[in-house]
């Protein structure tokens, strides 16, 4: 077969940091060719640069080249990609809910009644008023929705209508087009049932079978030694591996996926107490956009570092988001014995939790305010420190505040000219320090941490992590960290609950083998992985 896409030495570099670094490999006319990796692995930034997105452009394009039906190809916009025959379904519906499912399929590419009235229309009023031939349309629709198996009515609006059935009225519309020859779907059945999922399986099969080629991105490792021919594998923006479907298994897959090297040379045993049971999750429910949490049962130790890891959207950054009443919640969660009050951020704080939220700018910083400001907010606001009472009024005590801050200044090592300096001049790694300092300044029995070296530099992680190690170790303190980042997980937790679809897939020791982690994070144990 023919090579109908070839990326050859394709590196990208986002503000000093290389996401993609020399990546090569090829799509073959009319094959399904998985393309497989963590968060962060660089699967996105290389969908980016095939469809032109502004995002690449805007930061400098990126090196290397592209060759579609191996002539060099340089693709400035994603309407540039289409007039090249490529498609794409994106993980977010990008559907028109008042519109019905022809319409949507149809859109910008709609069709014309061929006759008298629509010309004399055309000629006096313009493109606008002509008529469309929904008879015509309905039928082109009918045809991609047949090849996908599904009796959904070409007539039927989107609002209302199921997430599964959305997911294929978004492929419906890309296989339509006529010059259609190699579709990107990105988690194409995250939201489908099993039944549905193996549809879609089918379908894509039959496209392959009419030399449409398929890159086909998905945490679901069975799916993909179900449906696919070859697999390549990102890791950490470098090309691992490509290789036949019938060459590799879900459990090599999984451990190519996250193999990364990991030093795990801390001992941990001392500090958490296998029989003391700090926190209990029964049951937990979040609402939270792209996050949702659909049942976690979960028990936390005294003393311990419990990380919670999986893949984007699975759920995992739901559970503190939850808890902390962030997002509405629902369930059981018991506190060293006594109940939280769910939906009300107030009585968990007060309650002995403190939180370091993913979101530092939006959500963990105030940042036209000073640094001790900063740390001091959360105090003042749930155990009123820092303030003194004058009858009816309360002012601030600025040397006390103060006082506070230069502690956590020089425990936490934050670089800074003064405590008054604004939150918003700091580099990212010190914010994610006075994000720590403050959640310290509330004397918690808990802390919920969540992507804690997100968007900071390798060296300022390094002191982020041995900063919450050494807050366990030599404080006993209980810390829930949630992080997509596997290996700093392995690196400091006692414990690793992987989170998919929701709930809990397992709990690993940080030891585990790699290929567990990753047949967790893709929705399967061990023992499902060897059958």
């Amino acid at each position: 077969m023919n090579n109908i896409l070839s990326f050859n030495n394709v590196s990208k570099i986002y503000s000093g940091n290389a996401v993609l670094k020399n990546v090569s490999f090829d799509i073959k006319e009319g094959e399904i060719h998985a393309l497989v990796g963590e968060n962060g692995a660089g699967k996105s930034t290389l969908m980016n640069i095939l469809f032109g997105m502004p995002v690449i452009h805007n930061t400098g394009g990126f090196d290397g080249s592209m060759l579609l039906n191996d002539k060099p190809v340089s693709i400035k916009s994603p309407f540039q990609a289409m007039e090249h025959g490529i498609g794409m379904v994106h993980q977010e519906f990008m559907l028109i809910p008042g519109f019905s499912v022809t319409e949507n399929v149809k859109i910008n590419r709609e069709l014309i009644k061929d006759n008298a009235l629509n010309r004399a229309l055309g000629r006096f009023f313009g493109k606008r008023f002509k008529v469309l031939d929904f008879i015509k349309m309905n039928k082109d629709t009918r045809v991609a929705l047949n090849t996908m198996e599904m009796d959904i009515e070409e007539y039927t609006l989107i609002r209302g209508m199921p997430v599964g059935h959305m997911q294929f009225v978004e492929i419906a519309r890309e296989i339509d087009k006529t010059n259609i020859k190699l579709l990107v779907l990105d988690e194409p059945t995250a939201v489908l049932t099993e039944s549905e999922a193996d549809n879609l399986i089918n379908a894509m099969k039959n496209l392959a079978h009419k030399g449409i080629s398929i890159i086909f991105i998905s945490h679901r490792l069975d799916e993909i030694v179900k449906a696919c021919d070859r697999v390549t594998v990102l890791r950490d923006g470098e090309h691992v591996i490509t290789k036949n479907i019938t060459e590799t298994n879900v459990v090599e897959l999984a451990e190519l996926m996250v193999g990364r090297k990991v030093s795990i040379d801390r001992s941990l045993s001392h500090r958490a107490s296998a029989n003391e049971v700090m926190l209990t999750i029964k049951g937990l429910e979040v609402a939270m956009p792209g996050e949702r949490v659909k049942g976690v049962d979960l028990e936390v130790r005294k003393g311990e570092i419990l990380g919670i890891g999986g893949l984007a959207g699975q759920g995992k950054l739901g559970i503190a988001n939850g808890i902390l009443g962030i997002y509405p919640a629902r369930g059981e969660v018991v506190l060293d014995g006594k109940p939280l009050i769910l939906n009300n951020s107030y009585q968990v704080l007060k309650s002995g939790i403190a939180y370091v939220s993913e979101d530092r700018k939006g959500v963990g910083l105030l940042l036209n305010e000073s640094i001790e400001l900063n740390i001091g907010f959360t105090a003042m606001q749930i155990h009123n420190l820092f303030l003194k009472n004058y009858g009816l009024f309360k002012l601030l005590d600025h040397k006390s505040l103060q006082s506070n801050a230069k502690k956590m200044i020089d425990d936490l090592d934050i670089r800074c000219t003064s405590s008054l300096q604004n939150a918003g001049r700091l580099s990212g790694g010190n914010q994610q320090k006075v994000c720590v300092g403050r959640a310290l300044t509330q004397k918690p029995k808990m802390l919920f941490v969540s992507e804690p070296t997100r968007g900071i530099d390798i060296g300022a992680k390094k002191l982020i992590l041995d900063l919450l190690y050494k807050l366990s170790s030599d404080t006993g303190m209980t810390i829930v960290m949630t992080s997509s980042e596997l290996a700093e997980l392995r690196s400091i937790c006692d414990r690793i609950a992987i989170i998919c679809e929701g709930k809990v897939t397992g709990i690993l020791k940080p030891d585990a083998p790699a290929a567990d982690f990753g047949l967790m994070m893709s929705g399967m144990t061990a023992e499902q992985g060897a059958a």
